[in-house]
């Protein structure tokens, strides 16, 4: 239990918040760049609050929005209670806490999640097919970007000689398939953002890089390999490319195309390269060293070699 000066000013704040509800076991669970995460009890009820740090520049309200238009709209999330602004400008919101495991490894190896895991690459074709079904209007706030002028723009201004990489970006331009529509997209729709039980997929969670996009763009990120987390199969290293588009498309997804799916995965792959060079590049310029972003820097030339045997068709 939280007993310093803070836990207890947040415990009095979301006693107030949750009409003059017993607050108990309030625990920090992280402490990210971005925000706070908190489990505790409101009348024995578990719940998560999650706190936006002062420096961010993405609104927690937003995030916060799309949580509440996806429940809404059937989609396996936490149930949102509430979400305000601080006075000091930055956002909170309290959340539902759901019961599962978020470790990709032990999603994919330990017993407990056995009969799950054969269900699972069903379940995650089923929940983006309710995600991208969401109306664009209920979550007001969201913005579309280029993804390729974007990942661009960061690669350009790291000033560091990466061919592969320059190599792709041109692969992508010239290859870009026409997109069917733009919708909401999670962004981040992968293991280690989901909770699962022994039942299978309990609830999609940090939707902090939620936008507006082409819906394949959750379909490929979730089959790129650095996010089967060593498993052998290509969809999350659980399931196959067919069982992803076969259960997304009966629950009412978009038809699925696997050549597209395929350049949004290798976008996918080259965008991942680029966010590892960006975080070493914060361990290496000094301004926080950390042995897990220096060790993510290494990870550049497994995604430039992924992206070369993709290019060759030896995905």
């Amino acid at each position: 239990m939280e007993t310093s000066a803070v836990g207890t000013d947040l415990s009095m704040m979301l006693s107030q918040l949750l009409d003059g509800a017993a607050i108990h076991e309030l625990h920090r669970l992280s402490g990210g760049a971005s925000r706070e995460t908190w489990r505790f009890e409101a009348d024995g009820r578990p719940l998560i609050l999650q706190r936006q740090r002062a420096g961010d520049d993405r609104d927690m309200l937003i995030e916060a929005g799309v949580v509440r238009a996806a429940g809404a709209g059937g989609a396996p999330v936490p149930a949102l209670l509430d979400a305000r602004r601080r006075d000091d400008g930055m956002a909170f919101m309290v959340l539902e806490a759901i019961e599962g495991e978020t470790i990709a490894r032990k999603i994919q190896r330990d017993p407990e999640f056995e009969r799950a895991r054969p269900r699972l690459v069903a379940d995650f074709g089923a929940a983006l097919a309710k995600i991208h079904a969401l109306d664009p209007e209920a979550a007001p706030g969201l913005v579309e970007t280029d993804q390729v002028l974007y990942y661009t723009g960061l690669l350009d201004d790291l000033g560091q000689p990466h061919p592969v990489l320059e190599l792709v970006r041109n692969w992508l331009i010239e290859t870009r398939p026409p997109s069917a529509r733009s919708g909401i997209v999670h962004g981040d729709f992968r293991l280690g953002n989901m909770i699962v039980g022994s039942d299978g997929l309990r609830a999609v969670i940090d939707w902090e890089l939620a936008h507006l996009g082409d819906p394949m763009e959750d379909l490929g990120w979730l089959c790129v390999k650095a996010w089967r987390f060593g498993g052998a199969a290509p969809v999350a290293g659980l399931g196959e490319y067919e069982q992803l588009f076969e259960a997304y498309e009966a629950a009412g997804g978009l038809s699925v195309d696997p050549a597209v799916v395929h350049w949004w995965e290798v976008l996918g792959t080259w965008k991942w390269a680029i966010m590892c060079i960006i975080q070493a590049s914060v361990h290496l310029s000094g301004a926080a060293r950390s042995h897990e972003l220096a060790a993510i820097g290494r990870r550049v030339c497994e995604n430039e070699y992924d992206l070369l045997m993709a290019l060759e068709g030896r995905w």
